[in-house]
This record gives structure tokens, C-alpha cells and sequence, in this order.
């Protein structure tokens, strides 16, 4: 049977109409899909992950990877994406070893293709800087896919024990994640319950403190020091996107994150008039300096202390937040929909009610 030219455009038509439909509802489909996550460098062998949920710092090196924080659990495998694409660029740049003419072991040309073949160092610990989920939703699949040290220089060999990363965290962290009935294999391992926790030996040729930060943005509060880079890892204590965080029904005080934010500047060392030198890396957003550190803390201050102020005059909490105490701050920290201007002044104003003894 042969068709009328009319129905030969008609039938061309309607199968351009189809592939057109076909590349829109693939073009949407990939641009739905989640982008890839990137390793950036911070300083020698530091990096951060962004866009996982919280910040994710990265050491990685000889002795392996250690993380602060595992971001959110919907982001964990792209987040193990961007911690291998980062080894394997670590791996290539090594430096080549040492030729002697006749003696050279392989050729030149090879050698990038051997460096493939030796599968890099894993994932050794995890610290949680809190139990907020954004910090520890990637614990389980994270530690699952590393594997810590035991028994001095032994791993994986004793019990099984080594056969995924120690999750290190605050007492109280683990005791949040136990009532929120997370997986076994996503609470710490290790826990400390004093003033700080070190890592017995260098780890990547630098020793790694967590430090003990009180009733902050929650009970739980730690913050990660790597002490040969000076580098700070500071978990929601310092948020240049937003007003501190501060979870009131999780143990959190706008005392408690003051102290902390005073207790990083006293640490900090500027490179030159208070820029450079100490980095801190903060919960969401850009690394910061000194600088950065001590204007956050005194933007903190002073929003307390106007609260405070308002307060013994007895002004009640709606009218405190009329007045706008943060309102010279609203514009650059105070467009995040999650923790508004008027969510942090309540907590403020209900922890200065109700002081944590």
C-alpha cells in the first residue's frame, strides 16, 4: 500500500515530534540527577567536600584518609566518589622513583598504568564533630567502606575489628545517635568523655586532636585540630552562612558556642595583620582566618549582649525579636530558610532564661 505524500510529512512529523520528547524528558531526567562532588585543596594534604550536607575535611596521604564529619546518608556514595577521584589524583602526582640507565625496573611511559594496579591507602577514622544528622548521616556506608588500624601496626587482622574506619565522636554524640536508633555499624567506635582525644601517633605526619567544646550547639560538640597543617575543623560552632546554630532540646547555649568561637581565636596564629595563618573550616561555606573567626564571635557578642540587655528591661520574647536585634547581620546571615534571624534570637533568648548550670 503506498501513502499520500500528506500522510509520509505527517508520519515525519509525528517521529521528530517523539525523538524531540525523548531528548527533553532525558535532558531533565540528567539534569535531576545530583552533581558529582569535588575534593578542594585547603592546604598540603587537607580537603574539603562541600555540598554533602555539612562540610566534610579530608586528610589524606600515606596513613590513609581521615574525615571530619560524613555529611548527609542520600550523598555518602558521592561522597566516596570524590575521596577516590582525589586518591587516585594523589597517586598519579607522586613523584617518579629514581632511574640508573640499564637498571631502570620499567619503562618510563608505563609507569602511570603501574601506579593503577596499587589500590591507595582506605578511609581509617571518622570524627563527628555532633550528632546533628547533616554530620553523621554518612557514618555507616562511610566506616563500611574503610578500614581502621588495630593492634599497634596490624589492621583488619584481630577480630575483624579493623574491617571499617573507627568512627571517633564525644561520649554524648553516641548517646544521641543511640536514641535515634542508628545502625550499629554508624555509631562511634571510639569515644572520649574529658577535655580532648588525640590520636596516639602522627597520622598522615601530623598530630590530630579532637577538642571538647561544652553545651554549644549541642552537648556533643567537638572540634577537629590538625595540628602540623593549622587547621581547624569547627563543626557548627563557626557557620559563615548563617547565625550560629543552636539546638536547645540537644543541649545547645549561646554561652557554650561564645566560648567555643573565644576558645578557636585564642588558638588561632595569624600568618600577617590578621590575615592567613590558622584556617578554620567551618560547618557550611568558605574556610575562614582569624579575621573571620573574630568577627563571627563578635558578631555573636554583641547580638547576645543586646538580647541580654533587652531582657532585664523586661521586654518579653516577641518583642525582643521586633526590635531586631541581628538586624545588622540579617542580609549577609540571615537568608538561610532553615535558621532564621527571629529562630536564632528565641534560642538565644531561652537559654539566657534558662542558663545551663
Amino acid at each position: 500500500m503506498r501513502l499520500k505524500h500528506s500522510e509520509i510529512v505527517w508520519l515525519k512529523c509525528s517521529a521528530i515530534s517523539a525523538i524531540s520528547a525523548l531528548i527533553f524528558v532525558s535532558a531533565i531526567s540528567l539534569s535531576a540527577q545530583s552533581p558529582a562532588l569535588e575534593a578542594i585543596p585547603v592546604r598540603g594534604h587537607i580537603y574539603l567536600i562541600g555540598g554533602a550536607g555539612s562540610n566534610i575535611t579530608v586528610s589524606a596521604g600515606p596513613d590513609g584518609v581521615f574525615l571530619v564529619d560524613s555529611g548527609l546518608a542520600p550523598n555518602a556514595d558521592r561522597v566516596l566518589a570524590a575521596i577516590k577521584a582525589l586518591q587516585s589524583r594523589l597517586q598519579q602526582s607522586l613523584p617518579a622513583a629514581p632511574r640508573a640507565g640499564a637498571e631502570t625496573a620499567t619503562a618510563t611511559n608505563l609507569e602511570p598504568f603501574y601506579r593503577t594496579l596499587t589500590p591507595p591507602k582506605p578511609i581509617r577514622y571518622i570524627a563527628n564533630t555532633s550528632a546533628l544528622p547533616d554530620h553523621t548521616g554518612g557514618n555507616e556506608k562511610l566506616a563500611l567502606a574503610g578500614k581502621t588500624f588495630t593492634g599497634g601496626n596490624v589492621t583488619g587482622e584481630i577480630g575483624g575489628e579493623g574491617e571499617s574506619a573507627a568512627i571517633l565522636a564525644h561520649e554524648n554524640v553516641l548517646s544521641r545517635l543511640g536514641d535515634a536508633k542508628t545502625p550499629a555499624k554508624g555509631l562511634p567506635t571510639d569515644t572520649y568523655f574529658g577535655a580532648t582525644l588525640k590520636l596516639a601517633y602522627f597520622f598522615n605526619g601530623e598530630g590530630v586532636e579532637l577538642l571538647r567544646i561544652p553545651a554549644a550547639a549541642t552537648d556533643g560538640d567537638s572540634v577537629v585540630h590538625f595540628r602540623g597543617s593549622d587547621i581547624v575543623a569547627t563543626g557548627e560552632l563557626f557557620d559563615f552562612t548563617r547565625f550560629p546554630f543552636i539546638d536547645l532540646a540537644k543541649g545547645g547555649s549561646i554561652q557554650g558556642v561564645l566560648a567555643g568561637l573565644n576558645r578557636m581565636v585564642e588558638m588561632a596564629v595569624p600568618e600577617f595583620r590578621s590575615e592567613g595563618g590558622t584556617l578554620f573550616i567551618p560547618a557550611h561555606g568558605r574556610v575562614g582566618d582569624i579575621a573571620d573567626m573574630t568577627y563571627y564571635r563578635d558578631m555573636t557578642t554583641i547580638i547576645r549582649d543586646r538580647i541580654q540587655d533587652l531582657m532585664k528591661k523586661g521586654r518579653t520574647l516577641e518583642q525582643v525579636k521586633a526590635a531586631r536585634p541581628t538586624e545588622d547581620w540579617d542580609g549577609r546571615l540571615g537568608q538561610d530558610k532553615s535558621w532564621t534571624p527571629d529562630m536564632f534570637v528565641e534560642a538565644v533568648f531561652k537559654g539566657l532564661q534558662n542558663p545551663k548550670k
